[in-house]
């Protein structure tokens, strides 16, 4: 027994022996007390949305991950709307779970991680709503002409409404109504978006009916400049959904001139700047005064032209219809000596027919042979003489009556024949080189009477002939220092 060798000591025996529940506590203060409060990029992935409010996530990124909560009370403050597959910037404190002896980031923050990350946000979005359709330039509404009411959906205190209401106070008169909102930050989204709607729920504009609250004539959308974290309102679904629902015509005026958010695409019209939109919405009065008046110089002068025409074309056409009373005169006339020339003919017709009758009963046989022989005969012929003696007669006696001279016939013809004389009046004033005279043109000839067509065809001093439509005057050439105008000294 004593030459056995000494018994080996039992393996960690120094080592302190703690409970699980120590354990776990001694990890949690560990972590707790050597990080406190870090700042953790990563994409969010495995997202989960519990009925208590409680938001349950996981930040990953190539080389790891780690799992996240957020507490029902911190999801007001967070600053977006966390999604899948958004890679973002977390704001919290690490913890341990020692019931499941895990660790956890407890997030109070998040922020988008770059621009880049919240550019590719927005184009996922974009594609996807100009997949939808609500780009598409057929959906655009055209901006009345003179609104009486505008809405403007933007910040309470700021440039922009000062802005906005200066420029259509100078341009022309109208009033505003201003529905307050928060232009960034959480909650602006669902701000904006309600207001839209709010102003589509308001009544119409009725004729005759006094309101003080009525749905504006047309929307204004605004913001000043400032980072795209700051635009992010503007490029928010919520947002561009109720814009291209909204029954009102919309002008977006989002940053600066070269700021561009997704409303821009969706609203009927996008305005560089909020100054920019108030001028989109209302025209210049003074402008307007002053194209009412030219056009309404322009209308009387065109009518004070049509009604001249009209009464240059009466009278050419009163000199043209002929002397009526004359020409019934002249059909008097006519008509007495036709019938008088009737009177004369109809009996000297029926003489020249008894001489005949006379000078064929001359060379006729004897009575008494032509009763033996031709009793019958003469019998019908002397029918035939009487009933063509009456027959005759008769024709006259119409030939007369229809010889009888109307007012209506003579005033047909006599129309006819002014229309024929109106046209032909018409094609030869159309062709006559007075005409052109008459509307302030002039023929210039030179002194052998050639007409001068060209400035190089005028020589200075040489002397001319001015044909105006009203007479002839002589004149003189004088070539000016521009070799291109010639003057003329009466």
């Amino acid at each position: 027994m004593d030459d056995a060798p000494p018994s080996q000591p039992a393996p960690f025996g120094n080592v302190p022996e703690y409970s699980v529940s120590e354990i776990s506590r001694a990890i949690k203060r560990t972590l707790e007390g050597a990080f406190g409060r870090v700042r953790v990029r990563g994409e969010i992935t495995e997202f989960k949305r519990y009925a208590s409010g409680h938001l349950y996530f996981s930040l990953k990124d190539e080389g790891g991950k780690i799992s996240g909560v957020v507490w029902r009370g911190s999801v007001s403050r967070l600053g977006l709307i966390p999604e899948n597959g958004l890679e973002i910037i977390a704001s919290g404190r690490v913890s341990s779970y020692g019931e499941r002896s895990s660790y956890q980031l407890i997030v109070e923050k998040m922020e988008y991680a770059g621009e880049g990350a919240l550019l590719a946000r927005i184009e996922r979005l974009r594609q996807r709503l100009a997949e939808e359709g609500l780009f598409d330039a057929a959906r655009k509404r055209p901006i009345p002409r003179l609104p009486q009411l505008i809405g403007v959906v933007t910040s309470a205190h700021g440039a922009v409404l000062h802005d906005i209401r200066t420029t259509i106070a100078r341009r022309f008169p109208r009033d505003v109504l201003l529905w307050p909102v928060a232009v960034q930050g959480e909650g602006a989204a669902a701000q904006i978006a309600a207001a839209v709607d709010g102003f589509n729920r308001l009544p119409p504009r009725e004729p005759g009916v006094t309101s003080d609250l009525v749905r504006p004539d047309v929307l204004i959308v605004a913001r000043g400049g400032g980072s795209l974290e700051d635009l992010m309102a503007f490029n928010d679904e919520s947002v561009l959904r109720a814009v291209a629902a909204s029954a009102i015509p919309v002008i977006s005026a989002v940053g600066h001139e070269t700021d561009t958010t997704l409303v821009d695409f969706v609203s009927d019209i996008r305005a560089p700047t909020p100054t920019a939109a108030a001028e989109l919405a209302v025209p210049v009065r003074d402008e307007l005064m002053a194209d009412l008046a030219h056009r309404a110089a322009r209308m009387s002068s065109a009518l004070n032209r049509i009604g001249q025409t009209a009464r240059l074309r009466l009278d050419r056409a009163a000199r043209g219809v002929p002397d009526l009373p004359s020409l019934l005169d002249a059909g008097r006339m006519r008509l007495d000596d036709r019938s008088h020339r009737l009177d004369i003919a109809l009996p000297a017709l029926l003489e020249r027919r008894r001489a005949s009758l006379i000078s064929a009963e001359r060379h006729l046989p004897a009575p008494a042979a032509l009763l033996s022989d031709h009793g019958a005969r003469l019998k019908l012929r002397a029918a035939s003489l009487t009933a063509a003696a009456a027959a005759m007669t008769h024709a006259m006696e119409m030939r007369l009556a229809r010889t009888r001279l109307s007012a209506a016939p003579l005033n047909a013809l006599c129309r006819e024949r002014q229309a024929r004389l109106t046209g032909l009046a018409g094609q030869l004033k159309a062709v006559s080189p007075m005409a052109v005279l008459e509307r302030g043109y002039v023929l210039v000839r030179d002194a052998r009477g050639a007409p001068v067509a060209r400035a190089d065809g005028a020589k200075p001093g040489a002397h001319v002939t001015l044909v105006f439509a009203d007479g002839e005057t002589g004149a003189t050439l004088d070539r000016r220092a521009n070799p291109a105008q010639t003057a003329l000294d009466l």
